[in-house]
């Protein structure tokens, strides 16, 4: 249990990883940890792109819609997530239902570099948004 602590207090000090410039904790750690939800599409998109990167699967099951969801998710072990880069956004404000938010995702899987470009699609469902499924196109 100590090294598990110590591991979770040595994220929250780093910056996160989605790109604020914030540190990690007062940042996406307190959505991740369920002190807050994300306000906005582009701030669940990150708060999500995050928990792919501290690899928090429970975070990233909560914030997806009940319609789309899958039962369980497994993130490839060699995958290491390192930059997002938010394209573009389309709705998804703090008085939208619905929100588009185009992104590039940067990775790092066996040694090599990687880019996912998708349009993410989200809801807002009594109050929260949540991710409802994205397209990927082909890089």
């Amino acid at each position: 249990m100590a090294k598990r602590g110590a591991t979770r207090r040595t994220t929250d000090e780093l910056a996160c990883p989605c790109g604020s410039g914030q540190r990690y904790a007062p940042c996406c750690g307190r959505l991740h940890r369920g002190e807050a939800d994300a306000g906005t599409a582009e701030s669940l998109m990150r708060a999500r792109f995050a928990a792919f990167a501290v690899r928090d699967t429970a975070y990233l099951l909560r914030s997806w819609d009940a319609t789309t969801r899958p039962v369980a998710l497994d993130l490839e072990p060699g995958t290491r997530w390192t930059r997002l880069e938010v394209l573009s956004t389309s709705g998804g404000g703090l008085f939208d239902a619905t929100g588009t938010v185009e992104f590039r995702a940067h990775y790092r899987e066996r040694g090599r570099v990687g880019t996912l470009h998708e349009r993410s699609r989200f809801r807002r469902t009594d109050g929260r948004w949540f991710y409802l499924d994205g397209r990927t196109d082909p890089a």
